[in-house]
């Protein structure tokens, strides 16, 4: 197994790490504001860079039962947010494979 190298986002605002600043997220990728995770505010994202996943888990979310993974930034280790891997009711569907980022865990790059 080689060395791992971050994913540093080429644009004029970047979501960071909160913790140590390293790029997760290009702001003109958020899919959706109207979420809400464990700290309040929350983005819905399709792709993020520089993260490790957990074990899947099923959760009871507000919108149903899903099988999630939190996700965890590669630098610092910290918890920023949550993929979704499936989601049961017919309506959730579309957040399968996406990624939440929750806002109190992150930071705006410029």
């Amino acid at each position: 197994m080689g060395l791992s190298y971050n994913t540093y986002i080429n644009s004029g605002k970047v979501f960071g790490c909160k913790h140590c600043k390293t790029h997760l997220a290009d702001y003109h990728d958020i899919v959706s504001r109207n979420f809400r995770g464990q700290h309040g505010k929350a983005y819905l994202f399709n792709n993020v860079v520089n993260v490790n996943q957990a074990e899947a888990v099923e959760r009871n979310m507000t919108t149903g039962r899903h099988i999630v993974r939190d996700i965890i930034c590669r630098q610092c280790r910290e918890t920023v947010g949550w993929k979704y891997d499936k989601a049961f009711e017919n309506s959730e569907k579309y957040k399968e494979g996406k990624f939440i980022l929750e806002a109190e865990l992150l930071c705006v790059i410029y």
